[in-house]
């Protein structure tokens, strides 16, 4: 059984068609990167995995429960399932130990000193455990996104979601995030990430999924797929982004 399964999923906003039959299944430990120009429906699907989005006809499947059910509980599944965005995200209000305990001590109910335990690991796992009682303008934007990170790690999630996570930073940036998303995969993290890092994906992942007009266009192992793409659409997109 897959961890993730999509089938003929159709979302629309009014009446433009953002995604189109998109059918899609990822297995436990498997790391996809989604790729595909702006508008083609990557971010979309990935907002309708853990039920950001509702869909208008379809099946969505996480971990055996459907997403898209009026009597899905889409709290409990969201504490299974991870999400990073690319704006960071973290509550300016609150130190860095704070934005991470938060939703442990929350939904789970776990005591201040077991939380800062649990934020100090997760810290651990970016590398920014000194960084604790900072505060999120204290940071510069890879730090922030590493500490984003850190918080859905806290929540023990059997699926990570990433949204372009690099792409508001600068470029020197960009490299700390990725060791983290590498570090990630080397520990069997199963993760869907959109990105536009095609040298990323090359390396980190196993499968590459091309998205167009809404479709799943053509999908295949990484390293294959993106350098000897099957149809003309991937083979323009790689040559628009690589070059």
């Amino acid at each position: 059984m897959s961890l993730v399964e999509l089938s003929n999923v159709v979302k629309r906003f009014g009446a433009l068609t953002v995604l189109d039959e998109a059918s899609l299944s990822v297995e436990q430990g498997e790391i996809v990167a989604i790729i595909g120009r702006s508008g083609s429906g990557k971010s979309t699907l990935l907002r309708c995995v853990n039920g950001l989005e509702a869909i208008q006809s379809g099946r969505i499947v996480v971990d055996g429960t459907v997403v898209n059910e009026p009597g899905t509980d889409l709290r409990a599944l969201r504490q299974r399932v991870g999400i990073v965005f690319q704006s960071f995200n973290l509550f300016p209000h609150l130190s860095v130990e704070r934005n991470i305990t938060l939703a442990p001590r929350v939904v789970k109910h776990m005591p201040a000193s077991d939380a800062r335990a649990l934020a100090l690991a997760v810290l651990r796992k970016v590398g920014l455990e000194e960084k604790i009682d900072a505060w999120p303008d204290q940071l510069s934007g890879g730090q922030q996104q590493r500490v984003a990170i850190a918080r859905s790690l806290a929540m023990s999630p059997h699926l990570m979601l990433f949204d372009e996570i690099t792409s508001a930073l600068d470029p020197e940036l960009v490299g700390e995030v990725l060791k983290v998303l590498e570090e990630m995969a080397r520990e069997g993290m199963t993760m869907m990430l959109v990105t536009h890092e095609m040298g990323f994906a090359r390396r980190v992942a196993h499968r590459v999924v091309f998205m167009h007009k809404g479709k799943v266009w053509e999908q295949g192992r990484a390293a294959e797929t993106l350098a000897k793409p099957n149809t003309p659409e991937l083979e323009t997109f790689l040559a628009s982004v690589l070059h």
